[in-house]
Formats: structure tokens, sequence, C-alpha cells
């Protein structure tokens, strides 16, 4: 498949190629030390190909980011990839989508993920994965949208990120409804469950 490659300068400056709902795969340019977190990324990934939707992400070809892309992309799913102009020398951009976009920063990166996605998913990853699950979800409490957000829960991962925003609720900085807009997924199946009422993306505020 060859990619659409585009600068997307402003947000609304680029035709969508794609026809499926897009979800949101926030996870790591690396592949963790257990194999386990590349499996379940992998089979997520097919999966949500098998059942119709596509793919939004950060656009890189390494890491579980280049694994999710791979697996949708070769189970008949399209895939778009953002990625920061900035971070082309060591990302290394996947050129085997159905759209790629160059931003120049990474707020358009985000902005531009959110505006394209249907749902938003936080795979196992670093710094960068837990600062975009926990900023939709801020944008979520802000009413910016209303679009499901999940903790894909792998191997525990995310236990005591989960323990925090439990212990955040109980000293009173983060209201209960907003907690729970936060789904918690141990499984592929959970996920799935959670998105097969899904209906077309609804507008985010960026």
């Amino acid at each position: 498949m060859n990619s659409v490659l585009t600068m997307t300068k402003h947000l609304n400056s680029h035709s969508p190629k794609t026809t499926q709902p897009l979800i949101a795969l926030y996870c790591g340019s690396r592949s963790g030390n257990n194999p386990i977190y590349q499996e379940k990324a992998v089979a997520l990934a097919k999966g949500i190909a098998v059942a119709g939707f596509g793919l939004v992400y950060g656009g890189a070809s390494i890491g579980l980011m280049g694994q999710v892309a791979n697996a949708v992309v070769e189970n008949g799913g399209e895939a778009v990839g953002v990625i920061p102009e900035f971070m082309l020398d060591y990302e290394i951009a996947h050129h085997g989508l159905t759209e790629l976009h160059v931003v120049r920063t990474m707020h358009e990166r985000k902005a531009l993920m959110a505006e394209r996605a249907s749902a938003f998913v936080a795979l196992p990853g670093g710094l960068g994965t837990f600062e975009e699950i926990l900023e939709i979800a801020t944008w979520g409490q802000l009413n910016q949208h209303q679009k499901p957000m999940i903790l894909y829960n792998v191997n525990g991962f995310y236990d005591s990120l989960i323990a925090q925003l439990d212990h955040a609720v109980q000293e009173g900085f983060l209201p209960p409804q907003h907690r729970a807009k936060l789904i918690v997924c141990n499984s592929s199946q959970q996920i799935f469950s959670a998105l097969r009422n899904l209906d077309a993306p609804q507008h985010v505020i960026v």
C-alpha cells in the first residue's frame, strides 16, 4: 500500500482518504522487555482491522507503533500516521500507510489524531503514551469530546496508574464521574465490547 504523504500545516487542510472509523492507539516507539506487550498489541491491531475499523497513531515504523500499523494494514485495515517533522530523523516514519501526515508540533499531532479518532486506546508505553491518554481524558472532562477512552492493562502494566487515579478520587481531586470515563480493559475482548456500539466520530474541539 502506498501512503499518501502530506505536510499538514493546518488541521482542516487535509483530505481524508480513509473510509473506516479510526481507533487511536497510543503506544510506544519501543516494544518493551516482555514479549507479551508486542503479542497483545499486534493481536489487538489485527482485531481492529478484522472488525472493520482503521487506525490512527503516531506514524512511526518502530516499536509497538510500527507493529500495530503493520498488523492493521496486513489485515486489510486503513492506517493514518501523524508525525512531527522534527521527529522524522529518529522515529522513522512508516511509508506503508493509507495516509501519513507530517506536522510541525506535538500539539498538532495530538490534535489531528483526536480529530480523526472515534475512540482512544492506550497500550503500554512510556511518558508520551501516559501524556496522550491523560490529555485526551482531560479534554473529555472539559466536555471537548464524548468518545470512548480505554486503558489496555496488559500484564497489569497500568495497575499503578489506575491506583493513582482512584487515589485522586478518594482525595477529592478527580470527580468520580470523570474517572469512570477512563475504561480499564484487561483483554482485547473487553475492548471490542466497549467499541461494539461505536457510532460515527464526534467532533473534538481543539
